[in-house]
């Protein structure tokens, strides 16, 4: 992301609807979209490292209220909640930790709640698990 262009954009969008940029209270406000930005859309180049896996008997993993929050595409506003997984291995398990990166991944993108749904289980299926389970509780703005 071109952190330089998205500030020029913001105090472009600020003069827009009818404010001035300048003013005290947003004097900084760019560049803190900016590094708002920078963070939450930081789910595109990340890494989910569903391939730290170990060799352990297990009949069914679930890891309950993973915490997310992200940007609706169809009109930048946030949206949040909780994502449940559950999967059933094949031999190998996931550490626990790397289903709340594979949540992260999908959250810190422009997103739609289905599609996140529909993205964090094909990855998890896609490590050779028999069987997942996403379910995706959220308040949208």
């Amino acid at each position: 992301m071109n952190k330089e262009r998205v500030v020029e954009l913001i105090t472009e969008l600020l003069v827009e609807i009818g404010e001035d940029p300048h003013r005290e209270g947003l004097k900084n406000t760019p560049q803190r979209v900016a590094d708002l930005y920078e963070e939450v859309l930081s789910g595109y180049h990340a890494n989910s490292e569903l391939d730290v896996a170990f060799n352990e008997k297990s009949h069914f993993v679930m890891h309950r209220d993973i915490p997310f929050y992200s940007l609706c595409e169809h009109h930048l506003l946030p949206f949040f909640g909780k994502v449940h997984i559950a999967y059933q291995p094949n031999s190998r398990v996931v550490g626990i930790s790397k289903l709340s990166r594979l949540v992260e991944k999908y959250a810190r993108r422009l997103q739609l709640q289905e599609r996140m749904t529909d993205q964090i289980a094909d990855e998890l299926h896609e490590t050779g698990v028999r069987g997942v389970l996403v379910v995706v509780e959220a308040d949208h703005l």
